[in-house]
């Protein structure tokens, strides 16, 4: 498991609860990036050599770097939309 206590620059701390055992759970993942941070949402289909492969809503996946992790965690699914 990787966690991590770094500290958030407005107070508190940012934790990675994430494990490789969550594969195929619906995750949201905070993540470094070049104009600051980025938060992602969406199922972790895999965990593979330091690297997380999450699908978006929209199909689409993003990779993030487990260096660039600074707050992760398992998220219960999306509420159902109501029919049209």
């Amino acid at each position: 498991m990787t966690t991590r206590g770094d500290p958030i620059p407005t107070g508190g701390v940012y934790r990675v609860t994430v494990t490789h055992d969550d594969v195929g759970s619906r995750v949201s993942l905070r993540r470094k990036v070049e104009a600051g941070v980025s938060d992602v949402v969406g199922e972790l289909v895999s965990w593979q050599m330091g690297v997380l492969s999450v699908r978006r809503r929209d199909g689409k996946i993003i990779e993030v770097a487990e260096a660039d992790l600074l707050a992760g965690k398992v998220v219960p699914p999306p509420p159902e939309r109501p029919a049209r």
